[in-house]
């Protein structure tokens, strides 16, 4: 099995998505007013709108209320990102910091509320793991 995508539910597709492109650096691929995907080499995040949720089960996922789910990218400078984050990203849960499994991350959060980790692997046992 491989891992695809993860998708987040907003009321506002095109906020949510001109927020992560500007993260993220990856320009969206939109299908229609109510979903666009954001691909990188190795997963997806997907972002739709709240009018989608009935094609799955009405009620199933509502916007704007996880907490419990971290979106993380791995980038190649933590630190850097960090500094061209701080233009736009208006809440910041921690700033870059050594994490006790080797990775040095970023944790913030999207305008939905949704928690975004960008982490860099920094000890060689973290760079191993993700050397695949």
């Amino acid at each position: 099995m491989n891992f695809v995508s993860i998708r987040i539910i907003t009321g506002d597709v095109a906020r949510l998505v001109g927020f992560y492109e500007r993260a993220t650096g990856v320009q969206a691929s939109w299908a229609n007013d109510d979903f666009a995907e954001l691909r990188t080499a190795s997963a997806t995040l997907a972002i739709g709108g709240t009018r989608t949720v009935p094609l799955f089960a009405p009620g199933s996922a509502e916007p704007a209320a996880n907490r419990s789910v971290i979106v993380e990218f791995l980038v190649d400078d933590v630190d850097g990102v960090y500094k061209n984050l701080t233009e736009f990203v208006r809440d910041f849960v921690n700033e870059p910091t050594t994490m006790p499994w080797g990775n040095r991350a970023l944790l913030f959060r999207d305008p939905d509320g949704n928690l975004v980790n960008f982490f860099t692997p920094v000890t060689p046992e973290a760079v191993e793991r993700f050397a695949r």
